[in-house]
């Protein structure tokens, strides 16, 4: 979809009005692709005394052909600070002391990532403080920075030290241009990290199910994960059935028509994954519907749909995987939330309410799915470029695009990178986590 906003104020008039004016000026984002370097410069890499994570920093992006440097130089494609050594509120001093004199120094679309312990995990009060800190440094940066950069926090348990590497590469690279501002935390136990042989095809010999596959963001995903390598099952309603069949053969995947809804479907399903495919590494939870009214001018039926597709299915579909244990070892089970569950909207009380319940699928199963091995995550998109957000009115469709730090709008690449990533064998000490793909949206935390 266009974002008509960001064409005006990229062209000979838009810009001298943007100027004059004060308007938002957004960046066009680097995104990743195919034989494209991973970052345009170095990375300045700092920490706090006794940081534990530099080491292997160093040798992830050494294995991603990114060079790393310990002493300012003239520009940085990225800027990342071990604050894992932060143990009381003096020790914070060390974010003023390296970012300060080389904030300016950032490239466009560069990228800012903090690394530190999750508090919950921690023992001291003051060490406790200390890294619960370093969130609101974090998102605050975040608003500051300009010209399409990004930062982000990720928390890594000790002992998960090993597990950083698909983190650190998703963040660094274009794959998470309209992600920002966000806490990622690592080592939730969901098994080994596995890193791929070749990290362009991560997903090689891999099975992944994606419903709702027919268009926007579902098919999209569906690109990427099979640009990855993995086969895409493609799942959607039979009146999409040709849309469907469309995408399958673009990603030389398969298709299933199926209401996800129906009494039948997670047997249909289990007995389609077994039969077809021996079983199903990847479950990428996409389909979702609108019925969009006020609360008091909304019909029951309106409320039971969106709450059946966009909740209950996802629930009935685990529970038959997991049963009859045709999701494989290493499995993943990736939900599509939304900012509307996180911060609400008018109008959609039966969609926040279905999205909010898509995080809390995450946090009852993290745990259950961690002990067989197992990883559950979800994304939370924002405003992202679809058909559906082209047809909300103007002024509120121009808004929802500015209302975040990258002043524009996401786009269903944006999503798909996210879910790929969690779905990297490299991503196994990923667990439970909730990412918004917001370009750190003004609404929600």
């Amino acid at each position: 979809m266009t974002d008509r906003y960001q064409q005006f104020s990229n062209s000979g008039l838009g810009r001298a009005l943007v100027k004059r004016l004060g308007l938002p000026n957004p960046t066009r984002l680097r995104r990743y692709r195919l034989g494209a370097p991973g970052l345009d410069g170095p990375v300045l890499l700092g920490a706090c005394p006794g940081g534990r994570l530099g080491d292997q920093v160093t040798a992830v992006c050494a294995g991603a052909g990114i060079e790393v440097l310990t002493a300012p130089a003239a520009s940085h494609a990225a800027l990342v600070f071990d604050a894992t050594g932060a143990k009381a509120v003096e020790d914070l001093r060390g974010l003023y002391d390296f970012f300060h004199p080389v904030l300016r120094s950032l490239g466009a679309c560069g990228r800012v990532v903090v690394l530190g312990t999750p508090p919950e995990r921690l023992a001291d009060a003051g060490e406790i403080v200390a890294q619960r800190a370093l969130e609101g440094f974090v998102r605050s940066v975040g608003k500051e920075l300009v010209r399409g950069s990004t930062a982000q926090l990720v928390y890594v348990e000790p002992g998960a030290e090993q597990g950083i590497a698909s983190t650190l590469r998703f963040l660094l690279s274009g794959k998470s241009a309209y992600v920002d501002g966000q806490v990622i935390r690592i080592g939730g136990h969901g098994g080994p990290a596995v890193e791929p042989g070749d990290w362009s095809e991560p997903l090689a010999g891999k099975v992944a199910l994606v419903t709702g596959a027919s268009r926007g963001i579902g098919a999209s995903i569906a690109d990427v994960l099979a640009r990855d390598g993995a086969h895409v099952v493609t799942l959607d309603i039979p009146a999409q059935g040709d849309e469907l069949a469309a995408v399958a053969n673009r990603v030389g995947g398969s298709t299933l028509q199926l209401d996800i809804t129906s009494p039948d479907a997670p047997a249909r399903l289990v007995e389609h994954l077994r039969e077809r495919h021996g079983g199903v590494d990847v479950v990428v939870h996409n389909a979702g519907i609108t019925r969009d009214k006020k609360l008091v001018n909304m019909k029951e039926g309106a409320w039971d749909a969106v709450l059946s597709v966009n909740l209950a299915s996802q629930l009935r579909v685990n529970d038959a995987l997991l049963a009859e244990g045709v999701l494989r070892d290493g499995g993943r089970i990736i939900g599509v939330s939304s900012i509307a569950g996180i911060a609400g909207n008018t109008g959609q009380t039966n969609y926040g309410t279905s999205k909010a319940g898509v995080i809390g699928m995450v946090n009852a199963y993290a745990p259950v799915l961690a002990e067989r091995g197992m990883t559950i995550n979800a994304v939370a998109p924002g405003f992202i470029e679809t058909k559906m957000t082209a047809a909300v009115p103007l002024f509120i469709r121009e808004a929802g695009r500015l209302m975040n730090s990258l002043s524009q709008g996401g786009l269903p690449v944006d999503v798909a990178e996210t879910i790929a990533w969690y779905a990297n064998p490299a991503s196994g000490a990923v667990n439970g986590n909730v990412v918004r793909v917001c370009g750190q949206s003004l609404l929600g935390a």
